[in-house]
């Protein structure tokens, strides 16, 4: 796949997201994808996605940046959302909060393979920590 093609791959990915359309994820993501080095499969994978919108009602994908190296992608996810519960093991409880995650995807016969991903945490636990 050409830069471009990771590109418009991405971004059909980011929009299936956004749209939780679970019927149409295995067009972007492999049946055996591994996630930090564990192998959920696609059946894994979808399972945390509608896990973080269940607890995120208002979370949306919104990329911040985003690098084709073929077969890598690179992208800085940015968040604002309202968690009704708990986030990260941290009480946010309805507080808006604001966070970023880096992400690498390798890409294998036009899908997402494998993905290592690195919350920024610390962001909200800092947000939670301060008087409204």
């Amino acid at each position: 796949m050409t830069r471009d093609d990771l590109k418009t791959l991405y971004n059909g990915y980011i929009a299936c997201l956004n749209e939780q359309d679970w019927n149409r994820l295995h067009r972007f993501v492999a049946g055996d994808v591994t996630y930090n080095g564990d192998g959920i499969g696609l059946d894994g994978y979808r399972a945390m996605l509608v896990g973080d919108f269940k607890a995120i009602p208002d979370l949306r994908f919104t990329i911040a940046q985003l690098a084709c190296d073929p077969p890598l992608v690179a992208a800085r996810l940015d968040f604002e959302c309202t968690p009704v519960g708990q986030l990260f093991g941290l009480p946010v409880n309805g507080r808006r909060v604001r966070f970023a995650e880096n992400v690498f995807y390798q890409i294998m016969d036009g899908r997402i393979s494998r993905v290592w991903s690195v919350i920024d945490k610390t962001a909200v636990a800092d947000q939670i920590a301060s008087p409204l």
